[in-house]
């Protein structure tokens, strides 16, 4: 093969690359890393919270919450959010309603007893 042919092979390579979806400049990506952020509560859990209940007794089973209004302070909201790289991005909401010191109502769904988050898979040195 004559060095003008290897020349005009490499533009040949990355035209037909181009057309492929095994595309190599899709292969350079950055890198996006696994986000997760808020309460991890399950829905087992928040079957648990019944009217009637204190905050303390929530707190106890739910954790703390990641938003605690001081304008409402009736409400209570359990706020969970996962972002992969790829994947859709799920959230989670579960308020918790009090009237003085007793639970009200609880309203949203919590994460399956079976869930696992992304494993977070450390870099390569």
């Amino acid at each position: 093969m004559s060095t003008m042919n290897k020349i005009l092979m490499i533009p040949a390579l990355l035209f037909v690359a181009g057309c492929s979806s095994m595309n190599p400049i899709n292969w350079f990506t950055p890198h996006r890393m696994v986000i997760e952020q808020g309460n991890e509560v399950s829905e087992a859990s928040v079957q648990k919270v019944k009217p009637g209940m204190t905050r303390n007794q929530v707190r106890f089973l739910l954790g703390t919450p990641l938003l605690a209004d001081p304008f409402h302070a009736n409400r209570w909201d359990y706020k969970y959010v996962l972002e992969r790289q790829g994947k859709p991005t799920e959230e989670r909401l579960v308020t918790v309603i009090f009237n003085a010191d007793s639970v009200v109502s609880v309203e949203g769904q919590g994460l399956p007893d079976n869930y696992a988050p992304a494993p977070i898979i450390p870099p390569k040195n």
